[in-house]
């Protein structure tokens, strides 16, 4: 594990989440530090987006332990685990349509103070500028994601969980979202990205954890990942 855990951002013990009957996620064990990028690779229903959902007091019910900077949230309401400062990018988007892109970037609460004010954002996102004025309905699916990103980013939070946040995105946008990645890493941000593509992932990680069944199969460093190549493609079915 990097050096960067010695000082945790998350840290994950012995989670387990259901969605009513259904016990979905059976004993994860993870750890992020501060400034870290982690990927979640797996099945599709390994498990992955029920992580960052239980990081979020999103789920039916938890059990375990959940601290963020020291801080036990697993019996913490939703919007009180977003001030700790933490900002997540459903795969679904979620903006709202019949706003503006303006309008859009106004409307989220501040949960911790420093956040991108509306010129930083559109220095960040020069294509959003240009369409500050148009409807959510009229931006592509491009603009979307990187909207809903941007969201976040005016919020304040420091600790960012993105969901499948390349999904259907043509490769020129997913090359513009990997150096928008990139960027924020640079910034100190800390990322926990939930991928599909491996390919946009690989080189943007710190380290990768493996969900399958619910559970953490392995966790490969950045500096193992090209020894491992053939375990993971096992693992992911490529």
């Amino acid at each position: 594990m990097s050096d960067a855990v010695a000082k945790e951002m998350l840290k994950i013990s012995g989670l387990h989440a259901w969605y009513g009957e259904s016990h979905i996620l059976h004993g994860v064990d993870l750890a992020v530090g501060e400034g870290e990028l982690v990927t979640l690779l797996g099945r599709n229903g390994a498990g992955r987006t029920t992580i960052l959902k239980s990081i979020m007091g999103l789920v039916g019910r938890r059990a375990g332990s959940i601290t963020v900077q020291g801080s036990e949230t697993i019996g913490m309401a939703t919007h009180r685990i977003a001030h700790l400062g933490l900002g997540y990018c459903p795969e679904e988007r979620g903006i709202f349509s019949s706003l503006s892109v303006e309008e859009n970037l106004l409307l989220p609460p501040v949960v911790k103070s420093g956040g991108m004010s509306v010129e930083e954002i559109y220095e960040m996102f020069p294509n959003l500028k240009e369409r500050r004025g148009s409807m959510g309905t009229r931006l592509s699916g491009g603009e979307q994601q990187m909207l809903a990103m941007a969201r976040i980013l005016r919020t304040g939070a420091r600790l960012l969980l993105l969901d499948e946040i390349t999904e259907g995105l043509a490769p020129v946008i997913v090359q513009a979202l990997g150096r928008l990645i990139k960027q924020l890493k640079e910034k100190g941000f800390t990322i926990i990205l939930v991928e599909q593509n491996f390919r946009f992932a690989a080189p943007l990680a710190d380290r990768h954890y493996v969900i399958e069944h619910g559970a953490i199969a392995e966790m490969i460093v950045k500096d193992e990942l090209a020894g491992s190549m053939e375990r993971l493609n096992r693992y992911l079915g490529v």
